[in-house]
């Protein structure tokens, strides 16, 4: 998208509820393989005293001492993590900025700000979309199925808004208005799932958030609702019920020569389309999927770096694995994978941009004499979605 008028509604406008990123407030409650995370666990509740309060990192919202209730969905302790002496708790998928996914330990006293509210409407029907502000590079939107800590390639949180409610993929979390409006407009019927779609091909970044502007063309509707199931089929690896995503035969990557224990580099030879971990090489790799960036930062380079990166010995984080893991050779094949169908796809991304600025659109002003906006303040505040009680702080309980 190469320009935004003050017009053109933003996601904030078509997806109204949205919740801040997950504050951790320690780094080591997030890794890229579990094993790390079950050894830091069973460290700190071997820990004593003040040695387990120097490993557990204290902030002014969590300590060995602080009283939470339990993250909703997950089974673990509610009482003192300083009386702490049980099993570590299965680490859940984390999506981790853009396109990373790693591994998180989902326990309420470990994590300052966990926002139970997207933990409650978390389930097999869910998508979290992250929407991308800056200079109208990169992609606009990114979509997940599991839930996301929203965070940029610098770290900053970003607003994370579920396509839905409440569990169940009921209580679409669109603008009041919007779908029968789409749907008056187009003469079909418009549903919740299409305007995530058109949101993935049609946004861009802009200053003042994701821009989505909204065709007025029934036909241009169309292939970009199509458009944008592709990317997200591509965003969402298999999930939801689609396939994993792949690249023809003979340009799928392979690794050709193995990846040291602990490579060191991170380079691409762009006459052999090859992506160099040290003496390990990966290939074929487009040159698009090394090149591919967000906030202006490669990819790639993030991905590798979260692996790579030193720890601070003495420190949890400090257990990790010794090399590297063949799971994540798996893992970066398949990013590889992810980035070069997006970035295959920007061309089409470009032509729906280009037509959609050309032809008629449905700009704010249209959206607020259809009573769409201004958007009443109950779509933006989270919908009350518990009919079962959720284990409150030392085993008490409380119904939301």
């Amino acid at each position: 998208m190469r320009s935004v008028t003050h017009d053109v509604p933003l996601l904030d406008d078509l997806m109204p509820w949205s919740v801040g990123s997950p504050r951790f407030g320690r780094d080591w409650v997030v890794a890229p393989d579990t094993r790390s995370l079950k050894a830091r666990w069973d460290a700190l509740v071997r820990a004593e005293g003040p040695e387990r309060e120097r490993l557990f990192r204290a902030t002014r919202a969590r300590t060995p001492e602080s009283s939470v209730s339990a993250l909703p969905g997950q089974p673990t302790g509610t009482g003192r993590f300083s009386r702490e002496a049980g099993p570590c708790p299965a680490p859940v998928r984390l999506g981790c900025g853009p396109f990373d996914e790693q591994w998180l330990l989902p326990d309420h006293r470990l994590l300052d700000a966990a926002r139970p509210e997207l933990w409650r409407v978390a389930d097999e029907r869910q998508y979290f979309a992250v929407g991308q502000a800056g200079d109208g590079t990169g992609p606009g939107l990114l979509v997940s199925a599991v839930l996301p800590d929203g965070r940029s390639p610098a770290g900053r949180g970003g607003r994370i808004r579920p396509l839905y409610r409440r569990p169940g993929g009921a209580e679409p979390n669109i603008a009041p208005g919007l779908t029968d409006l789409l749907t008056q407009r187009y003469g079909r019927e418009v549903t919740a799932e299409q305007i995530l779609a058109w949101a993935a091909a049609a946004s861009g970044p802009s200053p003042a958030g994701c821009a989505v502007p909204l065709t007025a063309d029934p036909e241009l509707w169309s292939c970009g609702t199509e458009l944008g199931r592709q990317l997200l089929g591509i965003q969402l690896r298999g999930a939801r019920g689609g396939g994993r995503p792949r690249l023809p035969g003979g340009r799928r990557p392979y690794v050709r020569a193995a990846v040291p224990s602990r490579p060191e580099t991170l380079a691409y030879d762009a006459g052999e389309e090859a992506l160099l971990l040290g003496s390990g090489r990966i290939s074929p790799v487009p040159a698009g999927a090394w090149d591919f960036t967000v906030g202006g930062v490669r990819v790639l380079d993030l991905w590798f770096g979260r692996r790579t990166a030193p720890a601070e010995p003495g420190t949890l984080e400090a257990l990790r694995p010794s090399g590297w893991l063949p799971e994540w050779s798996s893992e970066l094949l398949e990013l590889i994978t992810v980035l070069a169908l997006l970035d295959g796809l920007g061309p089409d991304r470009e032509e729906l941009h280009r037509k959609l600025a050309a032809g008629p659109r449905i700009g704010r002003p249209e959206l607020a004499s259809a009573g769409v906006l201004p958007v009443p303040a109950a779509a933006r505040r989270p919908a009350s979605v518990l009919d079962h009680h959720e284990e409150g702080p030392e085993g008490q309980f409380a119904l939301v």
